[in-house]
């Protein structure tokens, strides 16, 4: 019997026979917990000399869609603890999965060789994927199944002797990942510009908050095609840009255009994918099949670090050739294809194929955007409210800069236990897939109430503070 109920009134509700934590954690004194790890941890995208000061919660444990930190306070995780926990924390059925994978093997090399649970993984999502005849290359993160796709494209005209298609077709407003390669595709940003030296040219057209964006796109397609190794695009939402939301008709304009051109199409799905926007992937509210996927955060419901690059046959077929020999694709990771992550990629990925989850997706995207246009649209701290399924960006409007809005209200979010995270001024919400409707009205109440906080009325008082997320 499964351990968790699937049906629309209440989707993965929790059986009531799973016992309970029998080692309840006793509270704890935080400021200890945050000196502990400010003296030892380096923590991504953070300024270190201001964590201790910007009132980091410390995670014990989880449960449901809470986080519980180590004083026993909880928190809505209204982030999907960045993007990634789709069905909540301890999912029965997805600790059940790890259990019985850990009794086989944790993991060994696909390097040269096979492993049974991810052969079964690639069958399920070969299955599933908008991806003509596909081979999946398994990664650890969405940067490194990017990365993947960057250097599958460029290999691909480099073994038909294609000297002139060695650049990139990118969009303004872009993000694919913090490594080297990813970061020239993406468009700078988040403190990156540092490193521009290191990145490579490609070429731009403007993202999705240019209303003729796709006509641009099309024409530099139309004109310089040729030169192309690929078109690289988020499918329908920019995410790490704001939540800046595309017509799907473009999208899918952009790519005919690519396609007539001869140029790869790469999909980024790293953040839309797993049913984030309502459909098991972006691309099929695009109708649109890329050569290359690109697919991570969702894909093991948040439990462990797993991406993926599917490449469609005639891209694989380029790289068939004498064993060891030039056409080879010689990239690969120690902890590429790992079996734990495996094993629960597949039974979330059966968890999500039940379609309860998606359901649910669409009602509580319909219930939220509701309940945004009333609570939250029209606040005088709002300049715009930006949504597709469970993908919602509240861009605010600060009177000047410096005023860190968006750490303000997040901050605020969290003193009420919700916990959210800002893209600058842009307050990010992407609850679970299983919110229930009573979380969806706290979430959203919850955040009216911080930003009544921020602007006290008028919204020219606002503070630059430093506690915030």
């Amino acid at each position: 019997m499964s351990l968790w109920r699937l049906d629309a009134a209440a989707p993965l509700v929790k059986n009531p026979m799973v016992a309970a934590d029998p080692a309840p954690h006793r509270p704890a004194d935080a400021a200890r917990w945050v000196a502990r790890d400010a003296e030892v941890v380096w923590h991504g995208f953070t300024q270190m000399a201001a964590y201790a000061d910007n009132a980091p919660i410390i995670v014990d444990r989880g449960e449901g869609r809470e986080l519980i930190d180590v004083d026993g306070r909880r928190y809505f995780d209204g982030i999907s603890s960045l993007w990634v926990t789709t069905l909540g924390h301890r999912v029965p059925e997805l600790d059940e999965a790890l259990r019985r994978q850990i009794d086989r093997i944790a993991h060994s090399t696909m390097l040269g060789n096979g492993n049974r649970i991810v052969i079964e993984l690639a069958e399920a999502l070969a299955a599933v994927v908008p991806v003509d005849s596909p081979h999946l290359l398994f990664a650890s993160d969405g940067a490194a199944a990017v990365e993947q796709a960057l250097k599958m494209a460029f290999q691909f005209w480099a073994n038909q002797g294609v000297a002139e298609r060695q650049t990139y077709l990118t969009l303004g407003a872009a993000y694919h990942g913090d490594s080297v390669g990813t970061l020239s595709l993406g468009d700078g940003g988040f403190g990156t510009d540092v490193f521009a030296p290191l990145r490579f040219s490609v070429v731009r057209t403007p993202g999705y908050d240019d209303p003729a964006w796709a006509d641009k796109a099309v024409g530099v397609l139309r004109a310089d095609g040729g030169s192309f190794a690929a078109l690289v695009l988020e499918p329908l939402v920019q995410g790490a840009a704001g939540m800046l939301v595309a017509d799907p008709a473009d999208v899918r304009r952009v790519v005919d255009q690519a396609r007539r051109a001869g140029t790869l199409v790469v999909a980024d799905e790293v953040a839309t994918g797993f049913g984030r926007t309502g459909k098991l992937f972006a691309s099929d509210w695009c109708a649109m099949r890329p050569d290359i996927l690109c697919l991570g955060k969702g894909i093991t419901g948040g439990y462990l670090p797993m991406s993926v690059t599917v490449a469609c046959r005639r891209v694989f077929d380029a790289f068939l050739g004498d064993d060891l020999g030039a056409q080879t694709f010689s990239h690969g990771h120690s902890y590429g294809g790992n079996a734990l992550g495996a094993a629960v990629a597949l039974e979330h990925l059966r968890l999500l194929q039940t379609g309860a989850v998606l359901d649910n997706v669409t009602a509580r995207a319909g219930q939220l955007a509701s309940l945004l246009s009333e609570q939250v649209a029209g606040h005088p701290a709002v300049a715009a409210v930006r949504q597709h399924g469970l993908m919602i960006g509240v861009e605010l409007a600060p009177p000047r800069a410096g005023l860190y809005w968006g750490r303000q209200v997040c901050a605020g979010t969290v003193r009420r236990g919700v916990l959210l995270r800002p893209l600058g001024d842009v307050v990010v919400l992407m609850p679970p897939l299983t919110t229930t409707a009573g979380e969806a009205r706290r979430l959203v109440a919850v955040l009216r109430a911080a930003l009544d906080d921020l602007t006290g009325g008028d919204a020219s008082h606002g503070q630059p503070v430093g506690d915030g997320r």
